[in-house]
C-alpha cells in the first residue's frame, strides 16, 4: 500500500492507527556538490574525502563521495515530514552502509513498515537507499514512536543555506596568475606584521619580488619578532613614511619595479609621491577598484571609486569608469556593464549624480568612455537584482547584472565597500590605476587574504601592460 500524494503545499500524517504492517512511502533525491557542502558546514566533517577533488581521486572511490550520513539524514527526512511525518518521535535507528554515492547519483529512500506495538505506539520500519542503477547504498532498521493524532499543517520551507568559500574562490582568483612569473613589487613602509606578512605571503605564493622600502632596521626586527624570512629580500633603507614613499615612486619611474604595494602609510602619502614623478602619470585621473566576490552575487564585483577621489567631477568620474573598464578586461570581462549608481533611477535635476549618470551615458554613446555597457541612473537593487528591475519596470543591459558599480562619491563607495565586507561576508581586494605602474592599495584592517589577492591584481595588470608595450614597439 503507498501513501497518498499530499498537496504541494500541505504536509498530512499518518497516524499510529492509520499505518498497516507493509505500508510502505519513498522519495528521491540527486546529490549535488551543494549538498555536499552543505552537510558539511552543518556538520562540521570536513574529511577531504568529501571536499578536495584532488585527494579524493586517488582514494578507493576515485571522487568526491557524500558523507554517509547525508544519505541517513534522507530517511530522517522522510518520516519526520511524510511517513508518519509531523508527531514523529525517533527511538532508535540502525544502519549499514553498502555503497558510495557520487555527485549526480539520484537516490531512492524507501521506508516499509515492518511491525507495529500498540502498547507504546511505536512501529519498527526498514528503510532502504538505492541509487539510480538499483544498487543498494543503505538499509537499516527505524524505530518510531509514531504519532496519535490526526494533522495537515503547512508544508515548512526549509531555510536557504548560502554557500560561500572564500578560500576557493582566492584560489580560483589566484589561479589567473599562476602561470605568469612574478614581478618587482616595492612594499611601501611595511612597519607593521600585517603588511609585512602581505608581502611575505605574496612573495612565497609567486605573485611579487619584493623590494621593502622603509627602515630597514624596523623591518628586519619587525620580521624577526614575527618568524617570518626576508633575506631573501631587497631592502631600501629611508627614514620614515614619507621618505618611503618618494624612494617607491622613484624606483617606479626608473623602472626598477613594475607595481607597488602599500604598507602602513597613509594613502594620500603614497599617491602624491607617484604624482610626483612624471614619467609615472598618464593623463589619466587616478582612481581605486575594489574587487569583491560576494556570497549572494553570482560573480565578481567592482567598486569605483571608494578610496581616492572624494567628490569627483564629471571628467574625473570619466576617467574613474575608464579606468574600472580596463581593469576588468583585464579580469577577463569582455565587455563589462556598468552601473552608474545614484539614490533613484530616473533623472532628478536635485540629485546631481542622476544627471552625471545621464551624462556619462550619452558620452559612452559617443565613444568618449570605450569598451563598455553603461546605464543610469540606477539605484542600488536594480544595478544588483534583476527582479527589482524587473519590478519597477526597467529594461537595460546593465540592471541586475552589473559587472561595475560607479558610486557618486567616495562616501557613499565606502560604506557600499565595507558594508558588503563586514555585513555581507564578502571577500575584497584593491588596486589603484591610472598611473603608468598598478599599486595594490589594502586597509590597515585587511587580512593575509585580501593583501594577496590585491598583489595578485597588480601582478595581473603589469603584465597586461608588459603586453601592451611589446606590442606597441612591435615586439
Amino acid at each position: 500500500m503507498n501513501t497518498p500524494n499530499l498537496a504541494p503545499d500541505l504536509v498530512e500524517n499518518i497516524t499510529f492507527d492509520e499505518l498497516t504492517v507493509g505500508q510502505t512511502a519513498s522519495l528521491v533525491r540527486t546529490l549535488t556538490l551543494q549538498d555536499i557542502q552543505a552537510f558539511a558546514a552543518v556538520s562540521g566533517d570536513t574529511n577531504p574525502a568529501h571536499l578536495d577533488p584532488a585527494y579524493a581521486a586517488d582514494t578507493l572511490f576515485h571522487g568526491v563521495i557524500a558523507h554517509g550520513m547525508w544519505s541517513g539524514a534522507l530517511i530522517s527526512g522522510l518520516l519526520g515530514t511524510e511517513f508518519p511525518g509531523p508527531g514523529t518521535i525517533y527511538v532508535d535507528q540502525e544502519l549499514h552502509f553498502q555503497r558510495p554515492v557520487h555527485v549526480g547519483d539520484t537516490l531512492v529512500v524507501k521506508a516499509t513498515v515492518r511491525a507495529k506495538n500498540p502498547a507504546n505506539q511505536q512501529v519498527e520500519l526498514d528503510c532502504d537507499v538505492s541509487n539510480q542503477r538499483g544498487e543498494r547504498v543503505l538499509h537499516g532498521l527505524a524505530r518510531v514512536v509514531a504519532p496519535t493524532r490526526k494533522l495537515k499543517l503547512p508544508r515548512v520551507t526549509a531555510p536557504r543555506i548560502q554557500l560561500y568559500d572564500p578560500e576557493a574562490r582566492l584560489k580560483e582568483l589566484l589561479a589567473r596568475g599562476a602561470h605568469l612569473a612574478p614581478v618587482r613589487c616595492a612594499v611601501v613602509h611595511p612597519c607593521d606584521t600585517e603588511s609585512l606578512q602581505g608581502a611575505v605571503d605574496a612573495a612565497n605564493l609567486g605573485l611579487i619580488v619584493p623590494v621593502l622600502v622603509g627602515p630597514s632596521a624596523r623591518i628586519r626586527q619587525l620580521a624577526a619578532d614575527a618568524g617570518m624570512d626576508i633575506s631573501g629580500m631587497q631592502l631600501v633603507d629611508t627614514e620614515h613614511s614619507h621618505a618611503s614613499a618618494e624612494a617607491a615612486a622613484a624606483l617606479a619611474a626608473q623602472g626598477d619595479v613594475e607595481a607597488l604595494m602599500k604598507g602602513s602609510l597613509h594613502t594620500d602619502e603614497m599617491v602624491h609621491a607617484v604624482l610626483g614623478q612624471r614619467a609615472l602619470r598618464t593623463g589619466r585621473r587616478m582612481s581605486h577598484v575594489f574587487r569583491f566576490d560576494v556570497p549572494a552575487y553570482s560573480k565578481p564585483i567592482l567598486i569605483t571609486d571608494a578610496a581616492l577621489n572624494i567628490h569627483p567631477s564629471l571628467p574625473e568620474k570619466v576617467d574613474i569608469i575608464q579606468n574600472a573598464i580596463d581593469f576588468a578586461h583585464v579580469m577577463g570581462v569582455a565587455a563589462p556593464k556598468v552601473a552608474l549608481l545614484s539614490a533613484v533611477e530616473t533623472v532628478n535635476p536635485a540629485i546631481p549624480s542622476t544627471l552625471d549618470a545621464a551624462a556619462l551615458c550619452k558620452m559612452a554613446d559617443r565613444g568618449q568612455i570605450k569598451g563598455g555597457v553603461l546605464d543610469g541612473p540606477l539605484a542600488f537593487d536594480n544595478a544588483i537584482s534583476a527582479h527589482a528591475a524587473h519590478v519597477k519596470g526597467i529594461r537595460s543591459p546593465v540592471a541586475g547584472d552589473a559587472d561595475i558599480l560607479a558610486v557618486p562619491d567616495l562616501e557613499s563607495g565606502n560604506m557600499l565597500a565595507k558594508q558588503l565586507e563586514y555585513l555581507a561576508g564578502a571577500s575584497g581586494s584593491g588596486i589603484v590605476l591610472g598611473a603608468r605602474i598598478p599599486i595594490a592599495l589594502t586597509s590597515r584592517a585587511d587580512g593575509p587574504a585580501a593583501r594577496v589577492a590585491s598583489a595578485l591584481l597588480v601582478k595581473l595588470v603589469a603584465h597586461h601592460a608588459r603586453a601592451n608595450a611589446a606590442q606597441a614597439s612591435g615586439g
